[in-house]
């Protein structure tokens, strides 16, 4: 007989020895208590102290339902967790973290658990988030660099003066082109031979003589239009006139309290302007902008408006017209002949470094510590040209005679600035 045909064991009924009195007596005495308690209960009712409902009874459904709901939302947050594509870089994961606003990183965190705490906010806000993210930041920074570009409500008289620079600057720039359109006929070979000869009188510019112009760096200077004088502007607070090339002090121009930023001539100035009248103009780092005659060491008028930093002041060709360049984000200008303020032009994000006129008198081009450059007509104070591509400040800017070419300069060059600045010397060159 094999273990699988054994018959199963029975169990068999517990027999107990001795007398059941005791088990008999438990037995009556716990019988005794229910019928004691159900007494009591049946009393309490019908004293009304025990409150029996007739049948009611609370639906749990809802509850339920919710609890199972909550289940299943999770569940199929985590199913679209898995399907989320997260990149492993994890430069790209913070930027993506703090364009949705959240911690770039927590505590004890690492690059596995960082792209998981992405891949599940983006289960929670839907992967569409980051690139409605991306498109507001795009949105918000085009508007802001449309916003930076506004204009000021100008006097009643801007228009005139905008006129007058049309009917200026219109015939300048016909005699300009003309030129330009006889300089082309000329065979190239001879255009060839006299530029050949400018590089060769460049290669033999030597220094003809040195002087030391001040004693604290000398931060601006310039020719006079008939070329024998010099004018230099000191952090001193003097400018002084030179006589070129002999570099003998003629005048020292005492107004300013602090550094002097530029000094500027006249377009006509020692040409067909009387000493006695307004030849020169400065500007200083308390906004103070001086105007200054060739027979006096005292300024012959003050400009006043600027409360910041002015770094630049630059006559227009007309030389009726002055402009200046402020640190408050703004550059101005000036008509001498009716003594007024016509445009306080803003559109740059930080302060207004240079100003450079065009030939023809028609553009005015501004450079700023935003490291971006602006050209403006001021025929109709619009402007036309924002030029970009330097990543420092820019410090000087220029239209080349000739009216096509404009150059800028921007901080990289100011190791070179600085050979000269901090000499405090200046240095004629002859050829």
């Amino acid at each position: 007989m094999s273990d699988e045909d054994e018959a199963p064991v029975v169990k068999k009924a517990r027999i107990f020895y001795g007398s059941l009195e005791e088990k008999e007596k438990e037995r009556l005495r716990r019988e005794g208590i229910s019928a004691a308690a159900r007494d009591a209960v049946k009393a309490g009712i019908e004293a009304g102290n025990i409150n029996i409902s007739s049948g009611e009874s609370m639906e749990m459904e809802e509850r339920v339902s919710e609890r199972q709901a909550e289940v299943l939302a999770e569940f199929e947050r985590r199913k679209r967790a898995r399907q989320i594509t997260v990149s492993t870089d994890d430069v790209e994961v913070k930027a993506c973290l703090r364009a949705l606003g959240e911690p770039i990183t927590l505590f004890g965190e690492g690059p596995a658990e960082r792209r998981e705490r992405l891949r599940n906010i983006l289960s929670v806000v839907g992967p569409d988030a980051l690139k409605k993210s991306k498109k507001e930041d795009e949105k918000a920074k085009r508007t802001h660099e449309y916003q930076q570009t506004w204009y000021h409500e100008g006097p009643s008289f801007l228009k005139e003066a905008r006129v007058w620079l049309a009917k200026y600057s219109l015939p300048r720039a016909v005699e300009r082109l003309d030129a330009a359109r006889a300089h082309k006929e000329i065979p190239e070979s001879t255009r060839t031979v006299k530029q050949q000869e400018l590089h060769k009188a460049l290669r033999n510019v030597n220094n003809f003589c040195s002087q030391i112009g001040d004693d604290r760096p000398i931060s601006h200077c310039q020719f006079s239009p008939n070329s024998k004088l010099l004018v230099t502007a000191s952090w001193s607070g003097l400018c002084k006139l030179w006589k070129v090339p002999d570099c003998t002090l003629v005048r020292t121009l005492r107004g300013h309290n602090t550094n002097v930023g530029a000094i500027s001539f006249h377009p006509q100035a020692t040409l067909t302007l009387e000493e006695s009248d307004v030849n020169m103009a400065s500007c200083a780092v308390d906004g103070s902008v001086k105007l200054w005659s060739l027979d006096s060491d005292e300024p012959v008028a003050d400009i006043e408006g600027h409360s910041m930093r002015v770094a630049r002041v630059a006559w227009h060709p007309s030389g009726r017209f002055l402009g200046t360049t402020c640190y408050d984000n703004s550059w101005r200008l000036w008509d001498l002949e009716v003594q007024e303020e016509i445009l306080h032009q803003e559109g740059h994000s930080k302060g207004v470094h240079d100003l450079h006129f065009h030939p023809d008198g028609s553009l005015a081009g501004t450079g700023g510590l935003d490291a971006f450059a602006r050209v403006w007509d001021l025929r109709t104070g619009r402007c036309i040209m924002f030029l970009e591509g330097h990543h420092k400040e820019i410090y000087s800017i220029n239209f080349s005679p000739n009216g096509y070419v404009k150059e800028s300069a921007c901080e990289y060059l100011k190791d070179l600035v600085n050979q000269s600045v901090d000499t405090s010397r200046m240095r004629f060159c002859l050829s």
